[in-house]
């Protein structure tokens, strides 16, 4: 298997871009860690390690842009704003979710708080180092985020479940948008008194007594990031009304939401949802499971991309993460999404999403080599994932993956080495 910082190339195979169409008999030529060149005229230099592509497609490394994977305890339900709790903070590098996972071509997650509150914890984007220190799961760079909800999900949660439990506030729709109007006007009045602070700090003179400093609420700073545009917003969404007054809201207030999760009647507001510039992050063909999800359709994905949104397919599962591609797939079959957009439901546009685009998503030269190679077309009902790469080191391959036992095992025996050299199975 490659380390770190070392030449390899995966050869002869057929190269899914998600940026620039296919290219057969192709190579990519991975240095340190990154795409250092694509094509079919690359040269392999001397003492690269060379992965046989023949026969082969090689694809980004899948990105699941709504996973819960790696946590436990989703939701801090005791009240409706809970935007200071953190899922970095609970992230497990054992979780044998992770390896599945990279079983199926998938090489980062946007693990996401629960949807028990209006506004949730923050998110932890990850890259899904296994044996590695939980410290290596986080993605450098990536964008910090926070979960909202809308729905079904953050009223049944106020329903008191044991005798004298004190329900919480909001029980209504109405009270969801108030609740974000209430929050985000108490953000702005705290970013303004920070930033008088800031502005009466920086003029003092020699002999001034210096200015006492607002009180610090972990709670109004995750908001005032959002405000500023340094927080994405990834919003648990099902009605098209609801969708249309969260974006209605973030408007009045000059944010932008990233993401509509789940967003299962989209096609319904699929112009208003382009129009703000936000994704669209959805089930390929799962509806009916609650009232919210009676009018899901299985076009709804390719129906957003038609409109220009971009639209990714997420697991919300970790069974259904382990197969992604076929999830992608079901574009194709239900709505008529070309491949090369099916691709990208499952790659780029989900790393624009994340705000990583920049970084991975497609098979670009200067971008993370993280890769998954298959046995045969991706889309194909009887392919599989042989190999998947993070950062150009191999972290799953088929032909070597060892049994459960064997795996928990190495597990103990690197955490107990505390090893940072990772990338062996």
């Amino acid at each position: 298997m490659p380390p770190a910082a070392t030449l390899v190339a995966i050869t002869n195979a057929t190269i899914l871009t998600a940026s620039h169409g296919t290219i057969e008999k192709g190579t990519v030529l991975i240095r340190n860690g990154k795409i250092a060149a694509v094509g079919k005229d690359v040269a392999v230099p001397a003492g690269a390690q060379v992965i046989d592509g023949n026969g082969k497609y090689v694809m980004p490394g899948i990105i699941d842009a709504h996973s819960h994977s790696a946590v436990e305890g989703i939701n801090e339900g005791t009240a409706s704003i809970t935007s200071q709790v953190r899922i970095e903070d609970v992230l497990r590098e054992d979780a044998i979710s992770i390896y599945r996972s990279l079983a199926g071509g998938v090489t980062s997650l946007n693990v996401l708080h629960g949807s028990a509150n209006t506004i949730g914890g923050q998110n932890g984007v990850i890259k899904l180092r296994w044996g590695l220190p939980v410290d290596s799961l986080l993605f450098a760079g990536a964008p910090s985020g926070i979960k909202f909800a809308l729905g079904e999900n953050v009223r049944q949660t106020n329903v008191p479940q044991t005798p004298g439990r004190v329900q919480r506030y909001p029980r209504t729709r109405m009270g969801v948008e108030e609740l974000l109007r209430d929050v985000f006007t108490r953000a702005r009045e705290y970013q303004t008194e920070w930033k008088g602070y800031d502005a009466a700090k920086k003029g003092m003179k020699r002999g001034d007594l210096e200015p006492l400093p607002p009180k610090r609420d972990l709670q109004l700073d995750a908001l005032v990031e959002v405000l500023e545009g340094k927080r994405l917003v990834h919003a648990h969404s099902y009605r098209s009304d609801e969708i249309v007054m969260l974006l209605k809201v973030a408007k009045e207030f000059g944010f932008r939401v990233a993401s509509l999760q789940h967003v299962l009647e989209g096609y319904k507001v699929a112009d208003e949802i382009a129009a703000a510039g936000s994704g669209a992050s959805t089930f390929a063909d799962n509806w009916a499971y609650k009232l919210e999800a009676y009018d899901a359709i299985p076009h709804n994905a390719a129906l957003m991309a038609e409109r220009g949104v971009r639209v990714t397919l997420n697991s919300d599962s970790d069974e259904r993460a382990r197969r992604l591609y076929q999830e992608a797939a079901k574009a194709m079959k239900y709505g008529g999404a070309s491949e090369e957009e099916a691709i990208r439901m499952i790659t780029l546009n989900a790393a624009w999403q994340l705000g990583i685009d920049k970084m991975t998503g497609s098979i670009d030269v200067g971008k993370d080599a993280d890769i998954a190679i298959f046995n045969g077309h991706p889309f194909a009902p009887a392919s599989r994932v042989e190999m998947t790469l993070i950062d150009g080191r191999v972290f799953f391959d088929r032909n070597k993956a060892p049994t459960l036992d064997n795996l928990i095992e190495q597990l103990k025996r690197r955490q107990r080495a505390n090893t940072t050299s990772g990338g062996d199975q």
